[in-house]
């Protein structure tokens, strides 16, 4: 059963090492990749994250659909990552394809599921056209009986969208239409993301949770936190390549710069 998230929440991307039987994997076994992971989360632990997003963006290029060995490689991943630390929040997000993640999540009893590309509407990018799979993702939920959250992507940046609506639209169709638990939302740099939450919570009110969904650092999460229910870092704590591992001294920074946010609202 999925826990109760209590906001505001700071988490990282965890991108593992390529999965074997993807282009980048250069014969490196799943157990070895898990190590590897773990050494991250324990990491994250350290500093004080409340938990991670496991995304396999190493196993580039994708498509949309995952390949059966991912979702068994992302599911064993997973069900030891949330053995070893079961106190911190564990979402899922594999490949582009929100079906998988849940299969994935609802098997490793995670604790929610990011949908990037795409819950709901039209993207284009690299590797083609990529769908809505709302309908089947919350088939899926149905059939299996699952509480398992989903947090869906308002329109992400990085590709092109076929939809036409704008963001504000955009994210009360996700809610109220596609039937989304919490979003993720973020504009291409900090000033139109403050001014894309301040618009979406005008429509949806105060209720929804919505994360942002890149664009945090160390010298901006103090603002950001204003306005959103969380965040989930990657690019900033891996010095600018979300291939990169997370830097310890970044983390330690930016969970420094939370921290003292918070004494800042409750002083």
């Amino acid at each position: 059963m999925p826990r109760e998230i209590k906001f505001p929440v700071a988490l990282a991307m965890i991108q593992p090492e390529p999965c074997p039987g993807t282009y980048l994997n250069t014969g490196m076994g799943i157990d070895e990749i898990i190590t590897l992971a773990k050494k991250e989360v324990e990491m994250l632990k350290l500093y004080g994250f409340d938990g991670y997003i496991i995304q396999n963006r190493n196993d580039a290029p994708i498509k949309q659909i995952a390949n059966p060995e991912t979702i068994a490689y992302m599911t064993k991943l997973a069900i030891e990552l949330k053995r070893d630390f079961p106190d911190m929040i564990q979402g899922i997000l594999i490949n582009w394809d929100g079906i998988a993640s849940l299969a994935v999540a609802d098997a490793a009893d995670s604790d929610f599921v990011r949908i990037e590309h795409t819950y709901t509407g039209c993207e284009v990018g690299y590797a083609g056209l990529m769908n809505a799979q709302c309908v089947e993702v919350l088939e899926l939920k149905k059939r299996l009986g699952s509480k398992m959250p989903i947090y869906a992507d308002v329109q992400e940046i990085h590709y092109e969208q076929l939809c036409g609506k704008s963001v504000v639209d955009n994210a009360w169709d996700t809610v109220m239409n596609a039937f989304a638990d919490g979003l993720f939302l973020g504009g291409k740099n900090h000033e139109e993301s403050i001014e894309l939450i301040k618009n979406v919570r005008k429509k949806l009110g105060a209720n929804i949770p919505i994360m942002l969904s890149g664009g945090a650092t160390g010298d901006n999460i103090s603002e950001i936190l204003k306005y959103y229910d969380g965040v989930s870092v990657g690019t900033w704590v891996k010095n600018g390549n979300m291939r990169n591992p997370i830097d310890p001294d970044k983390a330690k920074i930016f969970i420094d710069a939370i921290k003292n946010s918070k004494r800042e609202i409750y002083d």
